[in-house]
């Protein structure tokens, strides 16, 4: 199998971080592969990947840069660098930012980058020193195109999934938090974090950084910036969950308490914070509040604080509720 050997030290520095880039790669990934993993992602190809499709045909090179860097057996590593955390007080890097590293890439990194993806010699039609140039192109029409118009929703999604695995480290440590992270992943113990089960020998990660980055596509991998940080990608929890107008409520249970109250009520059925309601509801922030305080008053939900965050979840009279609605 392959795994890390982590430090303590590198457990210490370890973050979790809202990557632009990553989500935005992560989303041309899902457009190359066209295959959905839950209904949300087959509505989004359905509209997106025609579009993408005519973009390909249209540059055929740049089509074979991207397919190039995203082969099966292997990233290339140019196209997903790991993300370099903001200094505390500082806003995170843009997806401007980020992409420019993609961008610096030298000619012969990108095309030794390929070849390591492609498992073999390049194909003559890239034997030219544009393909980071080209590469990062069509992660920015991605963006611009895909997931620009979406990204306040996406990041609060994923912010909310930062604050669920935070919640789950301080409970259940290590192997609480990062278990089922992504296929193959584990905690082993003894300061070994596996990352995949292929025969890969072990790596040190001593004094480096770790982070762990979602998105909302269901696609994972792994990046680096040698010796300084190693990233884990995963696709976030909580992607599933459909926005208020859409969650299937008993109607009872709706007309009993008001649709959306009765959203929050059924989500409840296990821990989340604010911020997750925010994100899984498509409620603003003033509104989950409200929501919370009635439904604390009635002892419906009760409240536990897990680290920096608190965690709101059902009582038995809740779920009484709930499952007495149908």
């Amino acid at each position: 199998m392959g795994w890390w050997q982590v430090s303590a030290d590198t457990l210490a520095s370890s973050r979790f971080v809202v990557s632009p880039l990553a989500e935005a790669v992560a989303s041309l990934l899902l457009l190359e592969r066209a295959t959905a993993a839950h209904p949300g992602e087959r509505a989004w190809l359905e509209t997106h990947l025609p579009a993408y499709r005519r973009r390909a045909a249209d540059d055929p090179v740049s089509a074979l840069v991207i397919r190039s860097a995203l082969a099966p057996r292997w990233t290339a590593d140019f196209l997903t660098p790991a993300p370099v955390p903001a200094p505390p007080g500082q806003a995170p890097p843009s997806f401007a930012e980020e992409l420019a590293r993609v961008r610096a890439t030298p000619p012969d990194r990108a095309r030794a980058d390929l070849a390591e993806a492609l498992g073999g010699p390049l194909p003559a039609a890239l034997d030219r020193d544009d393909l980071a140039e080209r590469a990062a192109g069509a992660v920015e029409w991605v963006w611009t195109h895909t997931v620009l118009p979406d990204w306040p929703r996406r990041r609060r999604i994923l912010e909310a999934d930062v604050v669920a695995r935070t919640a789950q480290l301080g409970r259940a440590g290590w192997a609480g938090a990062l278990n089922g992270m992504r296929p193959g992943v584990r905690w082993l113990g003894e300061s070994r974090l596996q990352i995949n089960t292929y025969d890969n020998p072990p790596r040190e990660l001593d004094r480096a950084q770790l982070l762990f980055i979602p998105v909302t596509p269901d696609r994972s991998w792994v990046c680096w910036d040698i010796p300084h940080r190693y990233g884990l990608v995963y696709p976030c929890s909580g992607v599933l969950a459909e926005a208020a107008g859409r969650v299937p409520l008993p109607a009872a249970l709706g007309a009993l308490i008001g649709p959306a109250r009765a959203a929050v009520l059924v989500l409840l059925a296990s821990p989340l914070s604010t911020t997750q309601l925010v994100a899984l509801t498509g409620q603003g922030l003033g509104s989950v509040g409200r929501h919370l305080r009635i439904l604390l008053d009635a002892g419906l939900v009760r409240r536990r604080r897990a680290g920096r965050s608190v965690l709101y979840f059902r009582t038995e009279a809740g779920d009484v509720l709930v499952h007495g609605a149908g």
